[in-house]
């Protein structure tokens, strides 16, 4: 009920409302995950969340007095009434219920390895305090509401830990983002019921991070992929349609090159677009970790600043710098290298415009970071510009040890020796390449 609650906040939010049309039952459960099975659904007197149904549909959704028989609570109970020892009974049934409160707040060992194991854990929970609550509505005094916020502080507080501990076990980052949105979930219903859980939300926070990371090392594994198989050379186009698709992917405009006849090449090669790609997907899987944690969009839009930030000073920038200080690295590669992340850096921009369209927060405001992630690109063109110094120094050493050239002529010849010709040779042809420069 509490995921068909949102599902209806979202269609709310997203759309003007069909006239009348409440989503029917049936269109629900198709939508569900939770089992209704394994979480009883609350007592009728505290229906906050049951408003969600039409009145006149003919099936019921079960209660908690459909799913649980409580007649040997009561027949006890009123035994024990009857023979005047009410007290007695009372203290039995909530130390019974401590003690179970105890076994179902321990997390089984593999939780953390699939989403199921997090919400058989949370079915129980949430179960176990549906029955109290239950409980507590139909029978006068059995248990208390400060009995029940006491539970509910120690089970807050061992879910909280055993959360901890678990979600830090894991690295797949879309396994992480189900456990948020269950959390939430589980969140959602006992607050249905009038539980705090502000301290939820607050630990979703921290899991955020742990998302982060998990994320930056899922995107340094695609960023290396780009850069390995990359061929270091301008992109060709042939025709319209495959300069349309790459101006779609990547923003750049060139007078210039637009006025150019086909075949033509961009100045940058594949790697631009697909890593300018990726970093948009990563902003959308930084975002989808936020929505439903009741932040503002400020909030958010910090955050995804932030993630943005870290994933260009330290994912892509320890990847450029890898690719830069490779053995093999030849100078047209090191060339392209400077020209691509020209490119980049410029389109930095886009990314900020990008970031304020999905969170609608200003980048002029007050309190937004900024992306200085640009300063990755600068550094990388350093490092290349410092090898294609280094490089150039061991070329011109290599023709001073080469044996092949004779180092006495007898006597000056009319042309100059063979070494400074091959050395002029060389140097005219890398030269050519460095043309290409800005």
């Amino acid at each position: 009920q509490a995921q068909q609650q949102r599902n209806l906040d979202n269609i709310v939010s997203q759309q003007p409302r069909i006239s009348g049309g409440k989503k029917s039952k049936k269109e629900f459960s198709a939508s569900s995950e939770l089992e209704v099975k394994n979480t009883s659904p609350m007592s009728e007197q505290d229906s906050g969340i049951l408003d969600v149904e039409d009145e006149d549909e003919e099936e019921e959704v079960p209660g908690a007095q459909d799913l649980v028989d409580f007649s040997p609570v009561y027949r006890c109970l009123h035994i024990y009434s009857v023979l005047g020892a009410r007290d007695t009974f009372e203290s039995y049934y909530r130390k019974q219920r401590r003690k179970q409160a105890r076994l179902v707040l321990q997390p089984p060992s593999n939780m953390h390895e699939t989403l199921d194991g997090y919400r058989k854990y949370f079915n129980q929970i949430v179960g176990f305090f549906v029955v109290e609550d239950h409980i507590l509505h139909t029978t006068q005094g059995l248990v208390n509401r400060a009995y029940i916020d006491e539970l509910w502080e120690m089970a807050l507080s061992k879910t909280i830990a055993a959360l901890r501990t678990h979600s830090s076990y894991c690295s797949d980052p879309s396994l992480v983002l189900d456990l948020k949105n269950l959390i939430v979930l589980f969140a959602d219903t006992l607050q249905g019921y009038g539980f705090p859980v502000n301290q939820l939300f607050d630990m979703l926070l921290e899991i955020q991070d742990q998302y982060s990371e998990t994320l930056l090392k899922k995107w340094a594994g695609v960023f290396r992929n780009i850069l390995d198989s990359d061929n270091y050379s301008p992109i060709p186009v042939s025709n319209e349609e495959v300069y349309k698709k790459i101006v779609g992917l990547f923003p750049f405009q060139d007078a210039e090159l637009e006025k150019q006849p086909f075949p033509k090449k961009f100045p940058f090669s594949e790697f631009v677009p697909k890593v300018y790609g990726q970093i948009k997907e990563f902003i959308y899987a930084c975002l989808k970790f936020s929505e439903d944690l009741h932040l503002s969009s400020t909030e958010v839009d910090d955050m995804i600043r932030k993630s943005t930030n870290l994933l260009l000073t330290r994912t892509l920038s320890n990847c450029l710098q890898n690719v830069i200080k490779r053995k093999n690295v030849g100078l047209t590669e090191l060339v392209q290298i400077i020209i691509n992340t020209t490119h980049l850096e410029k389109s930095c921009r886009f990314l900020e415009e990008f970031i304020t369209n999905i969170t609608n927060v200003l980048p002029e405001t007050v309190h937004t970071t900024k992306l200085y992630g640009t300063t990755t690109f600068k550094d990388a063109r350093h490092a290349a510009e410092e090898e294609i110094y280094t490089n150039l120094n061991q070329k011109i050493d290599q023709f001073l040890q080469l044996a092949d050239y004779d180092w006495m002529a007898p006597e000056p010849g009319s042309r100059a020796s063979d070494y400074l010709v091959d050395l002029i040779g060389f140097l005219r042809s890398t030269f050519a390449v460095f043309t290409h420069l800005p």
